[in-house]
């Protein structure tokens, strides 16, 4: 059939694969719960069916709207907004809850995507880059006042989508090694990591000493850096100490092992490392799983439905599934990369980085390689809100492709 020319059938189809996988596994862990993901899957069908019959260009022309609307909604979650599990990033309309930061995050993708594909757009000029910094920094901001920094991390998402079109790979290495200093001074007496830092860079300065511009700028700019390398590494204990108590337990996890907070923040991490191991190669059965069965790991169908995965459908279950993902998103960076209109291009690489983030996150931290930090797993996790802003992303993007497909230009 003609119309159908451009749908891109294997993206559209690992889609439907991991909604309906999805909904049977949350119907595993609560049949109530599996009912009403139903539900909301065929909610996000019909939007997406709404968004597939628009005009492409709404997207771009409604951009900043969509993005001060994404804001708003995150700030009136201060005066409005319902508490739950500790953190006051919902609203509440009688028995239905949104959590809006979901849809902030297809608010900053397009609004990203619109000012890279303008005309004056430049990473080189000091005023794009700080352009785009405050379009990703604003919602980021207001989420982590929240607090809800699990969803902050993924904002890093649009750091990537950046990277294409120009920004300088060395942020992500600043970025990564300011974060293991922290991570490692918690691990080993920050003396000992201040005089790594130092001893390193001071090898990297002599292998260097020919090649570097020996100005005020540079050596000051050096030197602020161990400083505050040095600094980082002395105050991560304390950094540490002022958390709340429950976001402290789930970073000493990592080293101190899920038994040590059994009562506590390891609980799930235990059992849900005892759901996944104990499901072998060929997993327990369909609704056959004792931990699931049991309801020994609390709030299963969100955040460690993975778990779920692991026990009743074994290591080739859910290595099919991470499989999948791998292939879903690997795809979607390339129908992007194959995009003629610069928007499309900037939108597929946003979308494709921010189910990356919630992929490896969610994974990591179910299997105790990340600390818990509340990212459900794309499609998979139960959650009106979720999975209509993730099927809202998607449509949009296989519109966008659609239409650039069929495009003369």
């Amino acid at each position: 059939m003609k119309w159908a020319e451009g749908i891109d059938k294997l993206g559209l189809g690992l889609y439907f694969a991991l909604c309906i996988f999805a909904i049977a596994n949350i119907y595993s862990v609560d049949q109530k719960l599996g009912e009403k993901q139903l539900v909301f899957f065929c909610i996000s069908l019909f939007v997406g069916l709404v968004i597939f019959v628009g005009r492409s260009k709404f997207f771009e022309n409604m951009a900043g709207i969509i993005y001060i609307g994404g804001v708003l909604l995150l700030i009136g979650l201060f005066p409005f907004g319902k508490e739950i599990l500790g953190q006051k990033n919902w609203y509440k309309f009688g028995s239905f809850t949104m959590q809006p930061v979901e849809f902030a995050k297809i608010g900053t993708a397009l609004m990203l995507a619109n000012y890279v594909s303008g005309p004056d757009f430049n990473l080189k000029v000091k005023k794009s880059l700080w352009t785009v910094l405050a379009i990703i920094g604003i919602p980021a901001a207001v989420v982590l006042a929240i607090p809800d920094v699990g969803s902050m991390l993924v904002f890093i998402a649009f750091f990537i989508a950046l990277y294409r079109e120009g920004l300088s790979g060395l942020l992500f290495g600043v970025g990564f090694i300011f974060a293991g200093v922290f991570l490692i001074a918690l691990a080993i007496p920050p003396v000992y990591v201040a005089a790594a830092v130092v001893v390193i860079a001071g090898v990297l300065i002599a292998m260097n000493y020919h090649r570097m511009s020996w100005d005020v700028i540079s050596i000051s700019g050096i030197a602020g850096s161990i400083i505050l390398l040095c600094g980082l590494a002395f105050g991560s204990p304390y950094i540490l100490e002022k958390l709340p108590k429950h976001q402290r337990e789930r970073i000493e996890v990592l080293y101190k092992g899920e038994k040590a907070f059994r009562d506590t923040s390891g609980y799930n991490l235990l059992y849900s490392k005892t759901a996944i191991g104990s499901g072998g190669v060929l997993g327990k059965g369909y609704r056959e799983g004792s931990v699931t069965q049991g309801k020994f790991v609390p709030e299963q169908e969100t955040d460690y439905i993975f778990c779920t995965v692991g026990e009743e459908w074994g290591f080739v279950g859910s290595a099919v599934l991470v499989l999948c993902y791998m292939v879903y998103i690997g795809r979607i960076y390339y129908l992007a990369e194959q995009q003629k209109s610069t928007f499309n291009r900037v939108f597929g690489y946003c979308f494709a980085s921010i189910l990356m983030l919630h992929f490896t996150i969610n994974l990591g931290m179910v299997m105790g390689l990340f600390p818990t930090v509340g990212i459900p797993l794309p499609y998979f996790s139960y959650g009106g809100s979720s999975l209509l802003a993730f099927s809202m992303m998607t449509f949009i993007f296989f519109k966008l492709n659609y239409s650039d497909k069929n495009s003369l230009v």
